[in-house]
């Protein structure tokens, strides 16, 4: 059984480390180049990028470890602690950024040296946008919501970065630095959005949230293959926590079937389930279909009247 995200995957975190701390000084030398608010606002979010990347090492590290007796189904819900954590701080520094920008709408400054601090911008730009591409790919190849929420931050980053050079270079080409104080509150209002984003897929997979539709679908076309007038299946119930998928469902046969060969049936369902959601711990427990109680337990709860096996 898998016991949450291997400890392979730090190494991803520690390269977002090592690209925030690169990109920091990089768009920390452009703004005092050029002193554009919106290169401010670019290196103030990779600040948050390092404080995400860290918190994602960290958890990372607790999602590996094994399941014990105060942790019976692992540690792997640990990640949405790291995306949840790197949410919060986006909209901090959205909150930093707007300030800023605010200040510069009412104290105006031309901008100085732009083509040195826009070179210097797009080489951090291109740092980020390769360490997000491995994140991302890394993220979906295990199923890990906190390298994917690091990806996504980046690439937010990237696309932010594209934005503040563009008014950099509509500053210098028209003269207008109102421009750049505009664009910056743009880049807050997109920070804010990411920030929202992650904060709230963190908080639906504290709350055990369903696997998504087309996962529950391949799990439903599985139970099809095997249910008919001797096998039928009820309390399916799936949920994720972080790159681990939990699956659990009642089985109904005959009861004149042997222990093996109701043994048998249930192997081979889990072993289907697992090969269409390959990070699936499966759970089934097999009831008779004539026993009345056997119905009694459709919901979360057990109810107290049961229907008729036929209904």
């Amino acid at each position: 059984m898998q016991t949450g995200a291997p400890p392979a995957l730090g190494r991803f975190a520690w390269l977002s480390i090592a690209a925030a701390v690169v990109t920091i000084a990089m768009k920390t030398a452009a703004w005092r180049m050029t002193g554009s608010v919106g290169l401010l606002s670019d290196a103030l979010e990779s600040l948050v990028n390092l404080a995400g990347a860290t918190m994602t090492l960290l958890m990372l590290n607790v999602a590996a470890r094994p399941p014990d007796e105060d942790h019976a189904y692992g540690h792997g819900k640990a990640e949405y602690f790291a995306s949840g954590a790197e949410g919060a701080l986006i909209l901090l520094a959205a909150v930093g950024i707007a300030w800023t920008a605010a200040d510069r709408l009412l104290h105006p400054r031309p901008l100085e040296q732009v083509g040195a601090g826009v070179l210097v911008s797009i080489g951090a730009t291109l740092v980020n946008l390769g360490v997000a591409r491995v994140l991302l790919a890394a993220g979906r190849r295990h199923h890990s919501i906190a390298l994917e929420a690091d990806a996504h931050h980046l690439m937010t980053d990237v696309w932010t970065t594209a934005g503040v050079l563009a008014a950099v270079g509509l500053v210098a080409l028209t003269g207008r630095g109102v421009l750049d104080p505009i664009i910056a509150f743009v880049v807050a209002g997109q920070i804010v959005w990411t920030g929202v984003q992650l904060v709230r897929r963190s908080a639906l997979g504290l709350l055990d949230s369903a696997l998504p539709a087309e996962e529950q679908g391949a799990v439903r076309q599985v139970l099809a293959q095997h249910e008919g007038p001797e096998v039928r299946f009820h309390a399916v119930r799936t949920r994720v926590a972080g790159a681990r998928r939990f699956v659990s469902m009642h089985v109904l046969v005959p009861g004149t079937w042997s222990v093996q060969r109701g043994h048998d049936l249930l192997e081979e369902i889990e072993r289907q389930v697992r090969q269409v959601l390959p990070h699936a711990t499966v759970f089934t427990h097999l009831e008779a279909l004539e026993d009345p109680a056997s119905w009694m337990d459709e919901g979360l709860d057990r109810s107290d009247l049961a229907p008729p096996p036929g209904s």
